[in-house]
């Protein structure tokens, strides 16, 4: 019997349960290189994804159906020690490090990295985010891919704007400035990088020339989230994201101060979920809006967007691929989005989305939606074509696990 290749697989974040947008792609992606690689996965985790012993239990078993190995997870010291994230921060602004240097450097990651390197040399080694970059020297001589769920740099720089503090703002565009840095003089070296879209590609290249890249889009789960049947809400919309990400928080409040106003105006009867953990302060704010329910964490989100009549995605902050619109995609329903929101997608206004970027515009698309029953169903039956042709796993998987064949031959 040939013996399978095998595949180390560093993550910043522990992909289980595949709720949130970079799990639901790192358990995926898991899933799907585990039918050509023997996996051993070392990773951090984060408090937000698994609060306690028993549920990084839960998750470690879960990840080991789709892994040779699983190291136990380590801590992100700054999310358990204000003092740590101050140090962090410091330590960053003095040495001209970009804060992700410090943000994972951990002697326990160090000890579990080593054990397995030192139990079974890989074949290839996966980097799943360009923030492990300190850990790029412990590594053996094989091919590294690393994933960039977005453009760093871009992102912080966008978020930068957003902000009112002259302080803040600065630091963000120090960090942004270090990121491309980072990525100039690190992407070169990588055997591939692996993108979300063609338009991150080439972003890509033209911040570091030499940069091999392979696009390897977000997917979803199409034999999960499908049409099921269940009867759509009249005037229900749906947006979908835990507001503990800037990204989705700066979207709810865009849509509750600009949009939902002007959707009610138009559409009496229209009614907002919001599906994703919220602090207990936000989610009483935002429950105090006329017919807008925060439903926070939901185990299962296809009962809500079941229901869902519209999703709406005012992203203004953001980079990579919204797996929001691609579970909803999946599902087949009408989605309402900014530019941003579905940046390098297979989106295309009036057929299977639409795309409006202002307050008023938005609102105007939404109505549309909820009032026209011939535009949403051609919006929702292509929106299911689009997901099954070309965001569903198996087909993303495909294509991923065929280049890094590729990089194991060469």
């Amino acid at each position: 019997m040939v013996a399978r290749p095998r595949l180390l697989f560093l993550a910043q974040s522990f992909p289980y349960p595949p709720h949130s947008g970079v799990a639901a792609r790192t358990f995926n992606v898991l899933k799907q290189l585990h039918e050509a690689f023997d996996i051993d996965l070392v990773a951090f985790y984060r408090l937000n994804h698994q609060a306690d012993k028993q549920a990084r239990d839960a998750a470690r078993d879960s990840l080991t159906h789709v892994t040779a190995c699983v190291a136990e997870p380590t801590p992100i010291a700054n999310e358990h020690s204000v003092l740590r994230k101050a140090w962090d921060h410091l330590r960053s602004l003095g040495s001209g490090h970009i804060y992700t240097y410090y943000e994972y450097e951990s002697r326990d990651f160090a000890q579990r990295l080593q054990a397995v390197l030192h139990a079974r040399a890989p074949d290839l080694v996966h980097l799943d985010s360009l923030d492990l970059h300190r850990w790029i020297a412990e590594l053996p001589p094989v091919p590294i891919a690393c994933t960039h769920h977005d453009i760093d740099a871009d992102l912080l720089r966008l978020r930068a704007g957003r902000l009112r503090q002259p302080l803040a703002r600065y630091y963000l565009n120090l960090q942004a400035a270090r990121s491309e840095r980072l990525a100039r003089q690190l992407c070169p070296t990588f055997a591939l990088n692996i993108m979300m879209s063609e338009l991150d590609a080439g972003r890509l290249r033209a911040l570091a020339p030499g940069a091999a890249t392979f696009v390897v889009p977000n997917g979803t789960d199409t034999e999960y989230f499908h049409p099921n049947g269940t009867q759509p809400v009249a005037g229900r919309v749906v947006f979908v994201g835990p507001t503990y990400s800037f990204p989705n928080r700066d979207a709810v409040e865009f849509l509750l101060a600009d949009i939902w106003p002007r959707t009610r105006a138009m559409h009496r009867a229209a009614s907002l979920q919001l599906v994703g953990r919220n602090a207990a302060a936000d989610a009483a704010r935002y429950a105090a809006e006329p017919a807008v329910t925060p439903l926070g964490y939901v185990v299962d989100a296809r009962r809500p967007l079941g229901e869902a009549s519209c999703c709406v995605v005012p992203i203004r902050v953001g980079g990579g691929t919204r797996l929001k619109i691609l579970d909803a995609w999946a599902m087949g329903k009408a989605v309402v989005s900014t530019a941003i929101g579905c940046e390098g997608l297979d989106a295309v206004d009036g057929e299977n989305i639409l795309i409006r970027d202002t307050p008023d515009a938005i609102a105007q698309g939404i109505a549309e939606v909820l009032g026209d029953a011939r535009l949403r169903t051609r919006l929702e039956q292509n929106a299911r074509r689009t997901a099954l042709e070309t965001y569903s796993w198996r087909v993303v998987g495909a294509r991923m696990r065929t280049a890094y064949g590729e990089l194991l031959g060469k």
